[in-house]
């Protein structure tokens, strides 16, 4: 007698690049809620989500169905920074539960790119058009309002609920341009900071802002995790497989480490680093013939 078919229950790295396989219905707010599954590996995305919906609805309440966008900004901003108290988290900036959407709704404090993405789906669940904007150094929203005639654009500051002139907005890039020589003959006109992000680009700034928290701090093991989050949603960034890649054999995974060098070998002939990587995987796989029974590690 056959018995009852059995399913094997996905990796939380499975589920997230279920999510991710393809950009026309990649859903951002279950992406990023997922995570916080390689440190909460009981969380239940689909239950956070609900949470979400559920203060959407009590939104919606603050207003009548005919309100003009405006109104709704406004209302939004009220529930959202006021009466929810979402706010930077500036005396804990780097905790990587900053990064995690689950614990930012339960302290209601985040760092810009989190706080941006509740925000963004309170106000697409509105009747609003956000998006996050990867504004150099800082996450930013952009609202496309419908005002009288004209159609305008609102940026929001996440981290402390401000609306930026274009003025502020120019003041803060400042910076940035210094630092890369855009000035004079080189300098970068201010709409070119302000185009939308991706819902991939988004999830991609997510784990790129772990990485830097865990390399910091000399987690390798959550470091690890997070570069092969970052492999599964950009398969074409070699050099986030080299990464990981390095940094495999420096946990003495050797297989598997020997996997991502060789795959970032052959597709970036002309990196700087070339022969450096070489060097490297010669040696891993040298060491690899040495100790044959050494299992391979799944990507």
């Amino acid at each position: 007698m056959v018995g009852p078919l059995q399913f094997a229950t996905p990796t939380a790295l499975e589920y997230f690049g279920t999510l991710v396989a393809d950009d026309v219905s990649l859903p951002l707010v279950e992406a990023a809620i997922s995570i916080a599954q390689d440190d909460f590996p009981q969380l239940d995305t689909l239950a956070v989500a609900a949470e979400i919906d559920a203060l959407a609805v009590r939104l919606k309440q603050r207003f009548p169905d005919d309100a003009v966008p405006l109104q709704r900004l406004r209302r939004l901003n009220r529930f959202f920074f006021q009466e929810l108290g979402f706010a930077g988290n500036v005396n804990h900036y780097y905790d990587p539960n900053n990064s995690y959407l689950h614990q930012v709704l339960s302290s209601r404090r985040g760092i810009p790119i989190t706080l941006a993405v509740l925000y963004i789906e309170l106000a697409t669940q509105i009747g609003l058009t956000a998006r996050g904007v990867s504004f150099p150094g800082h996450f930013l929203v952009k609202l496309r309002m419908h005002t009288g005639q004209q159609m305008g654009e609102v940026m929001i500051d996440p981290f402390t609920g401000q609306s930026l002139s274009l003025e502020e907005l120019d003041e803060l890039l400042a910076p940035y341009r210094r630092n890369r020589g855009l000035l004079g003959e080189f300098d970068a006109p201010l709409g070119l900071f302000l185009q939308s992000a991706s819902p991939r680009d988004v999830l991609a700034r997510m784990l790129h802002n772990l990485k830097e928290i865990h390399r910091s701090s000399g987690d390798s093991m959550r470091l690890l995790r997070v570069l092969s989050r970052l492999v599964v949603l950009l398969p074409q960034a070699w050099d986030v497989r080299r990464d990981r890649g390095l940094l495999r054999a420096d946990l003495g995974l050797a297989a598997a480490a020997s996997c991502d060098l060789s795959a970032y070998l052959a597709n970036a002939a002309d990196a700087p680093d070339h022969a450096a990587v070489a060097a490297r995987l010669a040696a891993l796989d040298g060491a690899d013939s040495a100790d044959p029974g050494q299992p391979a590690s799944q990507s």
